[in-house]
């Protein structure tokens, strides 16, 4: 067994402390949102539930993203939880915020891009946000809840895999 080696995160080790937070596993996400110059989506791994009652979850982008402006200003937004076959589109919205060419997508009642196709998806209106350093917390209270069956998307040290539910 290799032994852990410590430190204290800082400037000169934000690398490491990037690589540390990549051993945990997460899921990933796309969350859409509608504005005043249209759609808009990022992919994100920081999402969470957060209460039953009232049904709140949680995700969190980067203040540095030109992305941010936009998910901090919209009262709704949905969070699609991704599954195995939807790489493409994880990696689509992780580049560009408007990559809806050519997806199966409807707008619900807020004006909120619906991804058909996902393992579960939740929408919300924005109940809080959160000043979190170079990040922000994003609390949505969840209206409606959309789900199926299926193997989801997982991202850990830094790449996207697969969920084995045999080991």
């Amino acid at each position: 067994m290799t032994q852990l080696t410590s430190f204290a995160p800082g400037p000169d080790t934000q690398r490491e402390f990037r690589t540390a937070l990549g051993q945990f596993a997460t899921g990933v996400t796309v969350i859409t949102a509608g504005t005043p110059q249209g759609p808009i989506g990022m992919t994100a791994n920081s999402f969470s539930s957060i209460s039953m009652d009232p049904p709140l979850v949680m995700w969190s982008p980067a203040k540095s993203s030109r992305r941010y402006a936009p998910f901090a200003q919209a009262t709704h937004f949905a969070v699609h939880v991704m599954g195995m076959a939807q790489e493409g589109i994880a990696m689509r919205f992780a580049k560009a915020g408007d990559a809806f060419d050519g997806l199966d997508v409807t707008l619900n009642a807020h004006g909120v891009p619906l991804l058909d196709g996902c393992l579960a998806r939740f929408e919300c209106s924005t109940h809080r946000i959160v000043d979190a350093g170079d990040h922000a917390i994003i609390l949505g209270l969840v209206g409606c809840v959309a789900q199926r069956s299926g193997d989801p998307l997982v991202f850990c040290q830094g790449a996207f895999r697969a969920f084995d539910k045999e080991a």
